[in-house]
C-alpha cells in the first residue's frame, strides 16, 4: 500500500504539455490562495476578449527562464485571449530595456531578436543602457544601426515607454515576471513554478471569459 501511495503521488506530478500539475490547483483558483485582486482593476484594451498582460524586464534571469514557457504556452490560446508584453519600469535604469523591446517592435524584429536581448543583458553582461554599446550590438546582430538609432529616439517610442512606465505604477504589481488577467487578477508569487503560475492563469482567464460573457 505504501509503494501505491508514492506511485500515485508521483503521478500526480507528472505534467501535461510541459506544465507540472499540482493537487492544489486541481479546481478553481482560490482568491488569497492562488491570486489576488489589484486594488484598482484597469481597463482593457478590447471590449469582449480576456486580456492577459505579462510584465517582464530583459534584467530579470526569472523573465528569461519564463520566457520559453510563455511562448509555448501563448501558442495555444484561444481566439478571445488578447495577449501582450509589456516591459515594467520600476526606476530609471529600466527605461532603456523598455525602449529596446519597443524599437525592435516598431523594426518588426522583436520575434527574431528578443531572446538575443536577455542573453546579451544576462549571461553576456552586455551593458545596453549604454547607447553606444547598445548600436554596436545591434550591428553585431545584423541590424541597420541607423534605422534602429532613429526608431529608439522616435517619438512613437518615447509614446510607449512612458506609458509602460504609467501602468509599472497603476498594475501595483512588486515584481517581475507577473501576468495580469482581465485588468484585475494576478497569480501568487509563491505558487512554486512557473508551470503553476500558468495553470492559475488558465483558471483565471475562464473565471474572466465567464465574467465577461455575463454582462
Amino acid at each position: 500500500m505504501k509503494l501505491l501511495n508514492t506511485l500515485l503521488a508521483a503521478v500526480a506530478t507528472i505534467t501535461l504539455g510541459g506544465f507540472a500539475l499540482s493537487p492544489a490547483l486541481a479546481t478553481a483558483p482560490q482568491e488569497g490562495k492562488h491570486y489576488s485582486r489589484l486594488q484598482m482593476p484597469q481597463p482593457t484594451e478590447q471590449p469582449g476578449k480576456v486580456e492577459v498582460i505579462e510584465f517582464f524586464w530583459y534584467g530579470c534571469s526569472h523573465c528569461s527562464d519564463f520566457e520559453p514557457l510563455l511562448k509555448s504556452w501563448t501558442k495555444k490560446l484561444p481566439s478571445d485571449v488578447n495577449f501582450k508584453k509589456v516591459p515594467a519600469i520600476f526606476r530609471d535604469s529600466w527605461a532603456p530595456g523598455a525602449r529596446i523591446y519597443y524599437t525592435l517592435e516598431g523594426l518588426g524584429l522583436l520575434e527574431k531578436h528578443n531572446d538575443a536581448v536577455f542573453n546579451a543583458m544576462i549571461k553576456q553582461r552586455i551593458n545596453l543602457n549604454d547607447e553606444k554599446t547598445l548600436l554596436d550590438w545591434v550591428a553585431k546582430q545584423g541590424i541597420d544601426r541607423q534605422q534602429f538609432a532613429d526608431m529608439y529616439k522616435s517619438f512613437a517610442v518615447d509614446g510607449k515607454v512612458r506609458r509602460a512606465a504609467e501602468m509599472t505604477q497603476e498594475y501595483g504589481f512588486g515584481g517581475v515576471p507577473v501576468l495580469i488577467i482581465g485588468g484585475k487578477y494576478m497569480p501568487s508569487p509563491d505558487l512554486g513554478t512557473f508551470g503553476n503560475m500558468l495553470e492559475v492563469v488558465d483558471g483565471l482567464i475562464a473565471k474572466n471569459r465567464g465574467e465577461i460573457k455575463k454582462k
